[in-house]
């Protein structure tokens, strides 16, 4: 096997896979427990998929449950999440369920690559793509190492992804809002502080469309509203990718 061949595979294979989902139904910034099953939701009813990461790993802070200790957190009902995808887990306290954090997030990986969505991972979200009466309609994205390079030495050019709908799946930064208020598009009114009962149940029920073409799940969902920070549980982040992909396959079907 010449080395050649194997970079010709590299390049070829990966050219053709941006090339297809330059232009795609859904666009989700993050790729975090809440994005990841955002991602799973649609791509299983054959929505086209693309999740950016901007690290080279995916599943955000599923990996651990806080404090650099991988037992996570889930709360009821979101323990149900778990059974659908065979994570092993079992009741600590009344409504409170620990897994392991490795098993738990390698299993929701899989799914959702199983499920069809692609992957763009090392790419950071830069910009957003505006349409007629400022409807998100993509994401402007560069190689993360860019970022990282000295301006006084070079610029790199990021590239335009063109989408129906854009999914904020990036937690507390909420980089997609973000750059909408930096526009004065919305009003962000920032993290509050922590209060686990309260967040869980807020974070689901604010989840939604918070712009023409954006929805917001996960934890950009507290930044966005002011709501109490989450803590290191997990259920609602994974109730609020579903609930997310729910209301984005409603507007796909309404531009159908």
């Amino acid at each position: 096997m010449h080395e050649s061949v194997v970079t010709r595979a590299i390049v070829s294979e990966f050219t053709k896979g941006l090339e297809e989902y330059a232009k795609t139904d859904v666009i989700i910034i993050g790729g975090g427990p809440s994005g990841l099953m955002a991602g799973y939701e649609l791509a299983k009813k054959n929505i086209k998929v693309l999740i950016v990461e901007r690290n080279n790993y995916l599943g955000g802070g599923f990996w651990i449950g806080g404090y650099l200790m991988n037992t996570l957190t889930v709360r009821a009902p979101g323990h149900k999440v778990l059974d659908e995808f065979n994570i092993p887990y079992k009741k600590f306290a009344e409504n409170l369920y620990v897994a392991n954090g490795p098993h738990a997030c390698s299993k929701l990986i899989a799914a959702t690559c199983e499920s069809g969505a692609k992957i763009l991972n090392m790419t950071r979200f830069d910009d957003v793509v505006l349409r007629e009466k400022n409807r998100v309609a993509g994401a402007v994205v560069n190689w993360t190492p860019v970022s990282a390079l000295p301006r006084e030495l070079t610029y790199v050019d990021p590239i335009g992804l063109e989408s129906k709908v854009v999914i904020d799946a990036s937690g507390h930064e909420a980089v997609v809002v973000k750059k909408l208020e930096e526009r004065k598009l919305i009003k962000t009114l920032g993290m509050g502080a922590m209060w686990v009962e309260k967040s869980e149940d807020l974070v689901l029920e604010h989840t939604g469309e918070a712009c023409p073409g954006l929805v917001v799940v996960g934890m950009a969902v507290s930044t966005t509203y002011g709501l109490p920070r989450m803590g290191p549980t997990f259920g609602a982040m994974l109730l609020s990718g579903r609930k997310g992909a729910e209301i984005t396959y409603g507007l796909l079907k309404k531009k159908a």
